[in-house]
């Protein structure tokens, strides 16, 4: 296990810039941690992760995140804990792109977004394709979410 002596990669897909810091590899397994710049508005559509905990740390912009149906919102400097199971997703609220830190326990799912980029499925015309590779990642998509929803307090 050699994490110090690992490049960090930065691959974009939809939009979104991942810089991949610790991946599966380096770390044995036990965590992927990655760094992602989203445009102003951006983030992904509900989804679910089977196999790991989230923690997403906001560097830069505002974040609303929706939980479970409960819309939390996270600014500059604050993390948010995801639990593994729970239909989650996030948006950057602020009018510039957000910058956030992404930690995952266990390490894997980062791998996720280097396969994405690298087939680089366009939406809606590649679902099936992007189904396919969530579904190897254990990752399962609920589609977008209900941002009317009730606040959390």
């Amino acid at each position: 296990m050699n994490v110090a002596g690992r490049i960090s990669r930065t691959i974009t897909w939809l939009g979104t810039a991942y810089t991949i810091n610790v991946g599966r590899i380096e770390s044995g397994g036990i965590v992927g941690v990655f760094e992602s710049t989203v445009p102003a508005g951006g983030g992904p559509p509900v989804h679910i992760h089977h196999n790991e905990d989230e923690v997403i740390h906001v560097i830069e912009g505002a974040y609303e995140f929706w939980l479970n149906g409960a819309i939390i919102p996270v600014a500059a400097s604050r993390s948010i804990f995801l639990p593994r199971g729970v239909p989650h997703t996030f948006r950057v609220a602020s009018a510039s792109p957000g910058r956030n830190l992404t930690v995952l326990t266990p390490g894997g799912l980062e791998e996720f977004f280097i396969e994405a980029a690298v087939q680089a499925p366009r939406l809606p015309e590649h679902m099936d394709r992007l189904l396919q590779l969530a579904g190897r990642y254990g990752i399962e998509f609920r589609g977008p979410p209900d941002w009317d929803t009730t606040r959390a307090s």
